[in-house]
């Protein structure tokens, strides 16, 4: 199975226009244009009846105290963590083709509608959890949000896109399901998946 994309290059830096903040003059960032990437999918094995589809900063801090200090970096001996910007599921199997901007095109203070998809339905990203308790932007995150890496940090953050093909139509999940539950959903009836990897940063020192 294989996943290709017009707008990202595996193990490249992706385009500013998919994170959701890119580093600003005078800074530290700016609001980017938040725009999901074109992905594109084939090679699927001939029983698949759904797809799937995540992306999933795998460079995540896994202490806050650090985070976006005028005074340190975050360090790149911290530990790190998953920090899910996006769930798709029930794609289905006729599709094999996700349009850059046509789950996202722009950053939506407090969050998109869980019935926003217009294919397959979403899931909550972690932006939920980062924004709670921000006046104006707590709520809940459906869909796709792109990448905001610390501005202070001291690595590269790495974004995996991933498609997974089903053994069913549906997983039976309500939009505004969570990544543990998609985990627990798709277990036992994945029959591929495919995968690319970008990187993104906020730091001028490292960009």
């Amino acid at each position: 199975m294989e996943l290709r994309s017009n707008t990202l290059v595996d193990g490249e830096a992706q385009p500013d226009h998919h994170a959701l903040a890119v580093a600003a003059d005078p800074g530290p960032v700016s609001l980017s244009d938040n725009r999901n990437p074109h992905l594109e999918w084939s090679g699927e094995p001939a029983t698949t009846r759904s797809f799937v589809v995540t992306c999933i900063d795998h460079d995540c801090p896994s202490a806050a105290d650090d985070v976006n200090r005028v005074d340190r970096e975050v360090p790149s001996t911290l530990p790190r963590v998953d920090f899910t910007h996006w769930l798709l599921a029930d794609i289905p199997a006729t599709v094999h083709e996700i349009a850059e901007g046509s789950h996202s095109d722009s950053v939506t203070p407090r969050g998109k509608p869980a019935d926003a998809a217009p294919t397959g339905i979403h899931g909550v990203n972690d932006y939920t959890m980062w924004f709670s308790g921000d006046p104006d932007m707590e709520g809940v995150w459906h869909g796709y949000d792109g990448a905001a890496p610390p501005w202070n940090d001291s690595i590269p953050h790495r974004y995996e896109y991933r498609v997974h093909a089903m053994d069913v139509p549906t997983l039976d999940l309500s939009p505004g399901f969570t990544r543990d539950q998609l985990e627990d959903a798709m277990r036992g009836h994945v029959l591929a998946s495919a995968s690319l990897m970008v990187t993104h940063v906020t730091n001028p020192r490292i960009s």
